[in-house]
């Protein structure tokens, strides 16, 4: 992955005219928030109004489920889609963009690497993978993604898939695995799971940017297989469900431990 120059990117081109954002949900309306406090004249629009309001429009961006974004790419493509025309899919490849292309718009990506909790979420020095069917489109991608205050990056189309999933396993499950801790302890009689290993938590991540691998510590790190053997049993007991989860971790761990050593 390569990392472009935040300030060496120029202006979005077509400046002088209207982003489109077309999606209503959380991802449409933060990035359309940024888009206006960066002072660029920007539409929200829905799947339901696209057509009419990719008049005029400089560019169109489709804040859309992946699922989604071909039908709503040929929705605007039939109606006269702008000269360029984008996703913010991880994992999706600019070949969903199909419909536009063929009628002679260019191609780009541009994926904020960041979960969006609500609507508001702020996208400063936020990471964004970004591609483009043409020199033109990816340069519009990356000042795109400048203007909104993010950080753009290049990833190979044929390696979107696996950079996704690298996102989804740092954010999504990431979310999955806490869960099961807060269960795990709740099961084992201990209220307000979630508040009490929030510190735990949140220290592990930062532990983790900071130091990589080496933030490993527990009783894998020191090599305690008692303990560990006790976790197996305590689980059998109370959460079989996630002993396959907890054995799979702890070949993980065992494997980022070796790398340390």
């Amino acid at each position: 992955m390569r990392e472009l120059e935040r300030d060496s990117l120029p202006s979005p081109s077509g400046a002088d005219k209207p982003l489109l954002v077309v999606g209503r949900g959380r991802a449409g309306r933060s990035l359309t928030a940024a888009a206006e406090r960066a002072g660029l004249e920007v539409r929200l629009a829905g799947r339901d109004d696209a057509a009419q309001s990719c008049v005029g429009a400089g560019a169109a961006l489709l804040c859309v489920p992946d699922s989604s974004i071909a039908e709503a790419c040929a929705t605007i493509a039939e109606a006269g889609a702008p000269p360029l025309v984008g996703h913010v899919s991880g994992a999706t490849t600019l070949d969903a963009l199909a419909p536009a292309t063929e009628r002679g718009s260019e191609a780009f990506s541009l994926h904020p690497l960041q979960t969006f909790a609500d609507g508001e979420t702020p996208v400063d020095g936020t990471p964004a993978a970004i591609a483009g069917s043409s020199e033109e489109a990816l340069r519009y991608a990356g000042s795109l993604a400048g203007a909104l205050g993010m950080r753009p990056f290049e990833v190979p189309e044929q390696n979107r898939a696996a950079y996704h999933a690298a996102a989804s396993i740092a954010s999504n499950l990431l979310v999955a695995l806490e869960e099961s801790a807060a269960e795990l302890l709740e099961r084992a009689g201990v209220e307000d799971a979630r508040e009490l290993l929030a510190p735990l938590v949140l220290r592990t991540a930062a532990n983790w940017t900071e130091r990589g691998p080496a933030a490993l510590t527990g009783p894998i790190a020191r090599g305690d297989r008692e303990t560990i053997d006790r976790h197996r049993a305590a689980l059998a007991e109370l959460a079989p469900e996630l002993a396959p989860m907890y054995e799979a971790l702890v070949e993980r761990a065992e494997a980022t431990k070796g790398a340390v050593a």
